[in-house]
């Protein structure tokens, strides 16, 4: 697809190297994974994923914003409620001035059925602990049943023995667990409240699960954020993931709040850090803000009371694109306020405060 004057004009692509293109965008570098999302592709999202794709390079060297095609993955809320305390999150900060809540299961359907014909990937998380939703198993089986993805991020503390045969029954694709330290003391300088061996049990659970159902899901992510008092610890979660038996072990790097004056969770290691210190003692962002990114045309984050944002960096719900189901995913989706949103981003992101603090352009992912 090209842009001549204001007219888009869509070639042909070879299915196949379209599927390529979109398997290896989402960085699947591992069987299972690539077996589980291939299960989900049909020929209409291969299409919309091209579609995508290409406006967003069309955009980046025309600075138009306009994009054809619908989302191809997105983040949805089950709660902002959480059993935490973490001192980086808004969640376990309790620091919300928007609403807060449970997503409800007709919202959700409603979301989802508009949604699927062309979504790939599923996040169901956003801000608070997915499982803390009553019905966020049913919602995740609905999801699968209208072949989506469905990944889920949890601290880990909801997964029993019974619970973890529902997880793998409900089709749940992908699971991360969160676990920023090897010994409870490490642990909790961060993770306040919780208990790391009930973390690393329900892991246990899980797999056991998958195996004894003989099922491919979920892809089992062990994610460890690299943080100044768990930072000689990063070979021992490697080793513990391997114990456990995890499909990937994740190191990642941290975003947090007031970091210029520096920050007491800041790593030491440079290459662990979003952060470098500049010339006059102060810490900046090592991203340079370049006026562009995939995020604004690949997807959106969906609150749980419906409020649509155009990404997982606007925490608090600052710059609302529009209001679902008074209004259509589709029309917010190619409103005016989400194109000048693009624009402005397209022109001048470093003047977008959302942005300031952005991974998009650093290496996140160790």
């Amino acid at each position: 697809m090209s842009l001549h004057g204001n007219t888009y004009v869509t070639y042909s692509v070879n299915p196949e190297l379209q599927k390529r293109i979109i398997l290896s965008f989402i960085s699947l570098s591992y069987a299972r994974k690539y077996r589980l999302l291939t299960q989900t592709i049909t020929p209409r999202k291969l299409r919309n994923f091209w579609n995508i794709y290409t406006s967003y390079f069309q955009a980046k060297n025309s600075r138009d914003p306009r994009l054809k095609g619908m989302p191809i993955k997105i983040g949805i809320e089950p709660t902002t409620a959480c059993n935490l305390r973490c001192p980086a999150c808004i969640s376990g900060l309790r620091a919300f001035s928007r609403p807060t809540g449970m997503l409800d299961m007709e919202l959700f359907k409603k979301m989802i059925d508009e949604l699927s014909p062309e979504l790939i990937y599923l996040l169901m998380y956003f801000q608070g602990e997915p499982f803390l939703n009553k019905n966020f198993l049913p919602m995740v089986r609905y999801a699968h049943e209208k072949k989506v993805y469905v990944a889920t991020s949890t601290n880990g503390h909801f997964i029993t023995a019974e619970k973890a045969i529902e997880v793998v029954k409900s089709g749940l694709s992908e699971v991360i667990f969160s676990i920023d330290g090897t010994t409870q003391e490490s642990y909790a300088t961060y993770r306040i409240g919780g208990k790391l061996e009930r973390v690393i049990q329900s892991m246990r659970y899980l797999l056991e699960a998958r195996k004894k159902l003989g099922k491919l899901n979920p892809f089992v992510i062990l994610q460890f954020i690299v943080l100044r008092p768990n930072q000689h610890q990063i070979e021992d979660v490697r080793i513990l993931g391997r114990q456990l038996g995890v499909d990937h072990v994740a190191i990642k790097t941290a975003q947090l709040y007031d970091f210029e004056e520096g920050h007491e969770l800041i790593p030491d290691l440079p290459k662990f850090s979003r952060y470098k210190k500049t010339a006059d003692g102060k810490y900046a962002i090592k991203n340079k803000l370049e006026n562009q990114c995939w995020k604004m045309w690949q997807g959106m984050e969906i609150t749980w009371d419906g409020k649509v944002l155009p990404c997982c960096f606007d925490k608090d719900a600052e710059y609302i694109m529009g209001e679902f189901p008074e209004t259509s995913i589709r029309e917010i989706w190619q409103s005016e306020t989400y194109k000048a949103f693009r624009r402005k981003l397209l022109t001048s992101r470093s003047h977008i405060e959302m942005c300031q603090n952005c991974s998009e352009g650093t290496k996140v992912w160790a």
